[in-house]
């Protein structure tokens, strides 16, 4: 089967030609790996490219299937991940000078169920250096651009991942999120990001940034495909059947309730961005879901109290390097650290008590709905040059602005996911978030996959940047 350029691939429909062997292995890797050399330097999602271990992988993968050993949807499936995620022998730089000749010599524990579930890495993507920002502008390898329009930013942290997946340069990728770093470039990039339950999917060997708010999840280019990734990395609870992530995915909205939040969510957004929203919280209630509106308290503290237990628990990693490596750092993450040092443990203590308090108040809303329904960002992707944004009618600082809405869904440690809910005049992506109930991605992921069969935007893709157009 040639795929040639065909955008349309998802780890559902190539599971089947795999393994009904349509489709090889080798020839799908071989074609993406072309397909980065051709298009990766327009758009630089990728700091390591693992060709010949890709390929080797590849060829296991179509050895085992031939002989009937499959192993199940992402079997022969090449993935890229996070250059934050452990690969033993492969140089994981954390997006840093610092790291730039790291080898681990282990992998992360994520890899090593992806790998045992017959993946084949395709190689690391580009972040915001140590995930600690929203931008993906990396000072050590460069920015990371838009799919959309290469003159945008892609989001962070997790940029590269986002940008390949949307610019079919991988099936599905592994980001990490500690204040919107899934959400944010999945959405800004036009792809779908989950942010599991924290603790749901384990950290280990995951270079952390907040540990009490870090999260690793997929970024694929369809709900379904989130589904699978998931099944593949998640703890299991006691008295999971296989297949927990995908079995209620087509069960549909009718009798789901969807929380809409009063309160600041839907204050200071671009009129695309707002006009979006509504529009898929209205399709929504047409397929049968009933919306209602729902209240949240302490919204205001939002910005602040990420801040603050951010920097506290960034400094426990990197105190190894402070004073010794300051000015390898970029100057954002710097500043960062370096203003963080002044947080004392009363501050840090009280912070997570007040988080406590933010998490309940979301849980006791989330008794009487089933999802909260909101948008992914205030704005569509910045110019890769902007410091400030209009976002609703007032000046915001870029950063701000990207993190603002999807902070809440790390300091409750709920599973939240962004999807492609249309474009704006421009022809930039907006997304739809949802935040779901704690270890119910089953629910979250129902309601996710019923909206994204309601339209067809999980079904297009952006202009290939290698003609020209979005470069």
């Amino acid at each position: 089967m040639d795929i040639g350029n065909n955008m349309d691939l998802t780890i559902a429909r190539l599971s089947g030609w795999i393994r009904r062997r349509k489709l090889s292995p080798v020839e799908l890797t071989q074609a993406l790996l072309k397909r980065i050399d051709r298009i990766d330097p327009r758009l630089n999602c990728y700091i390591t490219v693992t060709s010949e271990l890709a390929l080797a992988q590849a060829r296991q993968a179509e050895k085992e299937i031939a002989r009937g050993a499959y192993r199940g949807p992402l079997h022969g499936i090449p993935i890229c991940l996070k250059d934050l995620i452990h690969t033993r022998a492969v140089r994981t730089t954390a997006g840093s000078r610092i790291l730039r000749n790291f080898f681990p010599a282990d992998n992360a524990e994520v890899v090593d169920r992806l790998l045992a579930a017959g993946a084949v890495l395709l190689g690391k993507t580009n972040l915001h250096e140590f995930a600690y920002g929203a931008t993906n502008l990396n000072p050590h390898y460069g920015p990371v651009r838009n799919p959309w329009s290469g003159q945008h930013m892609s989001g962070g942290s997790s940029g590269g991942s986002a940008a390949a997946v949307a610019a079919g340069l991988a099936i599905a990728s592994l980001g990490t999120d500690t204040g919107g770093s899934i959400r944010i470039p999945a959405a800004a990039c036009g792809c779908v990001g989950l942010k599991p339950t924290h603790g749901r999917v384990p950290l280990a060997g995951v270079i952390p940034l907040a540990p009490s708010l870090d999260h690793v999840g997929p970024i694929c280019r369809s709900v379904e495909d989130a589904a699978l990734v998931l099944e593949a990395i998640a703890d299991r609870d006691p008295g999971d059947a296989a297949g927990r992530f995908v079995s209620r995915l087509r069960k549909g909205l009718r009798g789901l309730r969807i929380g809409v939040p009063r309160q600041y969510f839907f204050d200071h957004l671009q009129p695309g961005v707002r006009r979006n929203a509504l529009a898929a919280i209205a399709l929504m209630e047409q397929a049968g879901a009933e919306v209602r509106e729902v209240n949240l308290r302490l919204m205001a503290a939002t910005a602040g109290l990420a801040a603050q237990l951010t920097v506290a628990e960034a400094l426990v990693y990197h105190s190894q390097w402070l004073g010794k490596k300051t000015a390898h750092y970029g100057a954002d993450v710097q500043t960062r650290l370096q203003e963080g040092l002044a947080t004392s443990a009363l501050t840090y203590l009280k912070a997570q008590e007040l988080r406590r308090s933010y998490a309940r108040e979301f849980d006791c809303v989330l008794e009487s709905v089933d999802v909260i329904a909101a948008p992914t960002l205030p704005i569509v992707a910045p110019n890769i040059t902007d410091k400030e944004v209009d976002a609703g009618r007032r000046k915001e600082d870029v950063r701000s602005a990207l993190l603002r809405l999807t902070r809440p869904g790390n300091l409750t440690g709920l599973p939240a996911i962004t999807l492609p809910n249309g474009f704006t005049a421009g022809r930039l992506p907006t997304g739809l978030q949802l935040i779901g109930r704690r270890r119910d991605e089953r629910t979250l992921l129902q309601a996710a996959y019923a909206y994204e069969q309601l339209t067809l935007w999980h079904e297009m893709f952006p202009p290939d940047p290698a003609d020209g157009a979005g470069a």
